[in-house]
């Protein structure tokens, strides 16, 4: 007797915003048959919304997928009345991480049934709303897989790029203060041993914290302090890494597979440039593989039915197949 059919499971995001119907839509476009988590009520009116016609049936890893079927996992999370398309709100907040928390424990539990995890466009400030400590998706990762927080990692991927974050959602002074040498060794680790595992060998390199990697300490010591001490350290380790080099120059030539990125804008600020929405987010570095879009939940759009849902599919293709982080 064979197993179950390894399936992405894939998390509606905000239900107020775009994710649930860009989620369905995915779902329909792709060819992984993905197994959404939510709330029923939720995907049922996602599909209405949508012009679908899918019958949305509890999931149950041992039934294969079906045509004109969606496969869900209820969370349950929404309360009752609380689904008020293009709202921001709480309870939005809530169950928004409650899908993601679901899908994670699941993924982890089973690996060989959920091999990766694709999350639709959440809202920061519904999630905060609820008074919810939230920085990203890896932290959220961290939390839920037991991993250490500060080796989880955001790789942003698009416009041709592959750029992983040594830190995140954080004000810029405090990124620059705290970052130390070991945070950007194993950033450089993750990102060497994520992209060997999507399939896109090479070298990396690493951008500098100040302009010009702080042009011998003109401008500041700290690349000699930590970029370059980072670098020394993986190259000791056997990967192959270049820098600390100003993030302009390295960009201009954009001859690597892949760079490592101080802080947030440094990182997401190319990529968005280049990719728009259509970029992807994976966080890595706890084991389980997740994707998230770098976009967010529009909720002027939401049941409209016009919502984008290329991101999605492109996310939900990086982890099934490993081509859109082969060809960003």
């Amino acid at each position: 007797m064979t197993g179950p059919v390894p399936r992405t499971l894939l998390c509606t995001g905000d239900p107020n915003g775009i994710g649930p119907e860009v989620a369905v839509m995915a779902a329909r476009r792709t060819g992984c048959a993905p197994v959404l988590v939510s709330d029923r009520a939720v995907v049922e009116w996602a599909v209405r919304v949508t012009g679908g016609a899918e019958v949305v049936r509890d999931h149950h890893p041992e039934l294969p997928p079906e045509p004109g079927t969606l496969d869900l996992i209820d969370v349950g999370a929404l309360p009752a009345g609380a689904h008020r398309p293009g709202t921001v709100d709480a309870a939005a907040g809530r169950a928004t991480l409650a899908y993601a928390r679901t899908a994670i424990r699941a993924a982890a539990a089973a690996a060989g049934a959920y091999p990766a995890v694709v999350a639709a466009p959440h809202s920061e400030t519904a999630i905060r709303a609820a008074g919810v400590s939230f920085t990203g998706y890896p932290s959220l990762l961290a939390e839920v897989t037991g991993s250490p927080a500060d080796r989880v990692f955001l790789l942003l991927v698009g416009g041709g790029l592959r750029i992983v974050h040594a830190t995140l959602h954080r004000r810029l002074a405090d990124a620059v203060t705290d970052l130390d040498a070991d945070r950007v060794v194993a950033a450089g680790r993750a990102l060497h041993q994520a992209l060997d595992r999507l399939g896109v060998p090479g070298r990396t390199a690493v951008f500098g914290i100040n302009p010009h990697a702080g042009e011998g300490g003109l401008f500041g010591d700290d690349d000699e302090r930590v970029t370059a001490p980072a670098v020394a350290r993986l190259r000791e380790e056997g990967y192959p890494v270049d820098g600390p080099t100003g993030a302009d120059t390295l960009l201009a030539a954009n001859e690597h597979a892949g760079y490592v990125a101080a802080y947030h804008d440094q990182g997401h600020v190319p990529v968005k440039l280049l990719a728009g929405r259509t970029s992807v987010a994976l966080s890595i570095g706890a084991g389980v593989p997740f994707c998230s879009v770098g976009h967010g939940s529009a909720f002027d759009l939401a049941g409209s039915g016009r919502a984008d849902p290329e991101a999605t599919v492109r996310a939900l293709r990086t982890l099934a197949d490993r081509r859109e982080v082969a060809t960003a």
